[in-house]
């Protein structure tokens, strides 16, 4: 099916039959971070009710906030496509970048400078200890895929993600594609 390894850039995907995870379950995940000491990501397909205005009060352009992972969900966390405007920037790959200079950031969204489509806003992060994640790949609850879309994937609309994924991937994966979020009402 898929010989992509877990890296940094890259996308994991939730294998459909990964139904009882609330967080996971359907989840499009850009992983930020994977080394021998963890790994880092943020959901890409899972927004919430609100917008970023509504968490930080300094802050009046109303960008959607998505769910990032189950982790520090008190915490809020971005991803960019503008390393030039936003300083201590770390380059996942493909140029997006993750994190930087917040004040600048809140100060460069205010002048509309930086717009929708050049940040997504996460609150928490996807997280796993050493050799967790390789541990769930082997038991097949993700599906490595390459970020094809590269920093375009910040203006990806969250609402079909999962779904398209699963009409690329085929095969068993098309049945899916149409299936219940809970297969029990189906």
């Amino acid at each position: 099916m898929t010989d992509v390894k877990p890296n940094k850039g890259i996308l994991l995907i939730a294998e459909p039959t990964l139904t009882g995870d609330v967080s996971f379950n359907r989840s499009v995940v850009l992983l930020a971070e994977h080394n021998s000491e963890g790994s880092v990501g943020f959901i890409l397909n899972k927004p919430l009710d609100y917008d970023i205005s509504d968490l930080v009060s300094e802050i009046n352009v109303p960008f959607q906030v998505f769910n990032g992972g189950p982790v520090e969900q008190d915490n809020l966390y971005f991803i960019h496509k503008v390393p030039h405007l936003i300083d201590n920037s770390i380059e996942i790959s493909d140029g997006i970048y993750w994190g930087g200079d917040f004040e600048t950031t809140v100060d460069l969204i205010n002048n509309k400078t930086i717009t929708d489509r050049d940040i997504r806003f996460f609150l928490g992060y996807s997280g796993w200890a050493s050799l967790q994640l390789d541990q769930e790949l082997s038991s097949k609850s993700w599906i490595v895929v390459k970020n094809k879309y590269e920093s375009d994937i910040i203006q990806k609309p969250a609402s079909a993600f999962w779904k398209e994924k699963m009409l690329e991937l085929g095969g068993d994966y098309l049945l899916w594609s149409n299936a219940p979020e809970n297969p029990a009402l189906n």
